[in-house]
């Protein structure tokens, strides 16, 4: 194995990984393999399979907890902020400037891009439920687990029924689905093609890093993120009913929905627009604008935190509003790896924490599928010719390929030109 890199040469790497990395969180974690296994060699094909795998296990955005992992195992706290900041860091430019012309622009409700860009949005959202659904609802429990959280999250349409249901979700997968095996990418996945997918543990063959990791001063470090985890989740709702203050308010929403969101970028939609858009603080259209948008930029999707801090009502609004929202979201992620890896070699093979995650996988979907009906399908499709634009998007995405920072644009021409 080469020498460690050091943190600068962390947090290049990551920066031109962020300003090429398009196509969501497995096309990322092909960029990954290829830069750090294949070409610098920072880890071996076992030790990243393994991370992969944590960062799967665990809420938050899997491809920016595997960057920053990644540079934990070199470099420490220092090295996985590097890598995690270079990642992120082009996403969020884009978002906060894109921001910046939506708040210029003033009233936007009506136009024609913006409608193109949410029956985009529409094609998006159904591209994922129809992705995860066949690899998190492989079987018909799990499916009838979806369907019927998704009937729920639709019948009691409150901040809290999404959190309710993934917690039922995974209580009832402890109790009811057989664990299956550990969670990891494909490999096919890994190289750069296909669906993530469920294959055996037995693949992680070597858990040297997360047993170093859990020596020392590592395994103490962890035990002091994970404990700020859980401090800050129960915390931040008192400080904010007490306080009343803006910016703490802000922080509670977000950090809660960071540290909630199973099952990849595209969840975020459905958690982030009861805390954010329920309230009033932005609106629906502003919202769906910038979940159009972030898909044609690369990076991860959870810089559509940047979006919304930037251009919504509530709090400081404008770049700094954006970079606490991104702070606030990305911050349970980051712990959680830092705080769960030295443990994560014991708790990959519990059977009862397999299976209560694959339960909580498949309500997931049911959220993701009452989303797609309201707020992104009541919102983008209006008319005929919405619908027309909504399919044409999915198609073009899912038989045809096409990636979507190639299809969201065009929606948005075609929005402006036709609708």
């Amino acid at each position: 194995m080469p020498p460690r890199p050091s943190v600068p040469e962390i947090f290049l790497v990551a920066l031109r990984l962020g300003c090429t990395s398009f196509g969501g969180p497995v096309a990322h974690l092909a960029y990954f393999r290829r830069e750090y296994v294949e070409k610098r060699r920072w880890l071996d094909e076992a030790h990243f399979g393994d991370l992969v795998a944590l960062c799967q296990f665990l809420p938050g955005p899997a491809s920016s907890q595997t960057g920053f992992g990644i540079g934990y195992l070199q470099r420490g706290l220092a090295g996985g902020l590097a890598a995690w900041l270079g990642f992120t860091l082009p996403s969020a430019v884009l978002m906060i400037a894109f921001a910046y012309g939506v708040i210029a622009l003033g009233r936007i409700e009506g136009a024609g891009w913006l409608r193109g860009l949410k029956a985009a949005a529409v094609a998006v959202v159904a591209q994922a439920v129809w992705a995860m659904s066949r690899s998190l609802c492989p079987d018909w429990p799990r499916r009838a687990l979806a369907i019927a959280a998704a009937a729920l999250v639709l019948w009691l349409p409150f901040v809290w029924s999404q959190m309710a249901v993934l917690g039922v979700g995974a209580l009832l997968g402890w109790w009811w689905l057989k664990a299956g095996p550990a969670l990891s990418p494909s490999s096919k996945a890994l190289s750069g093609g296909g669906s993530p997918g469920l294959v055996s543990g037995a693949a992680i063959l070597d858990p040297e890093p997360v047993e170093r990791a859990s020596a020392g001063p590592a395994f103490r470090s962890g035990a002091i993120c994970l404990g700020l985890f859980f401090l800050l989740l129960g915390l931040l709702p008192l400080l904010a009913q007490a306080t009343t203050n803006p910016w703490v308010e802000v922080m509670d929403r977000f950090y809660r929905t960071g540290a909630l969101v199973f099952g990849g970028g595209h969840v975020v939609l459905p958690l982030l627009e009861r805390e954010i858009v329920a309230p009033g603080w932005l609106t629906h259209d502003q919202f769906l604008a910038g979940y159009g948008v972030v898909q044609a930029v690369p990076g991860p999707l959870f810089t559509l935190s940047a979006y919304v801090g930037a251009v919504m009502s509530h709090g400081a609004g404008g770049w700094l509003g954006g970079i606490w929202a991104l702070l606030a979201i990305f911050l349970p992620a980051l712990l959680l790896v830092a705080g769960v890896l030295p443990f994560w070699q014991r708790l990959r093979h519990q059977a009862a924490a397999q299976a209560a995650l694959h339960g909580a996988n498949a309500a997931v979907v049911g959220v993701l599928l009452a989303a797609l009906y309201y707020p992104v399908g009541t919102a983008g499709i209006t008319d005929g010719r919405t619908l027309g634009l909504a399919v044409a998007a999915f198609v073009a995405l899912q038989p045809g390929k096409v990636p979507a920072w190639a299809v969201v644009p065009a929606a948005a021409v075609f929005g402006w030109w036709l609708l």
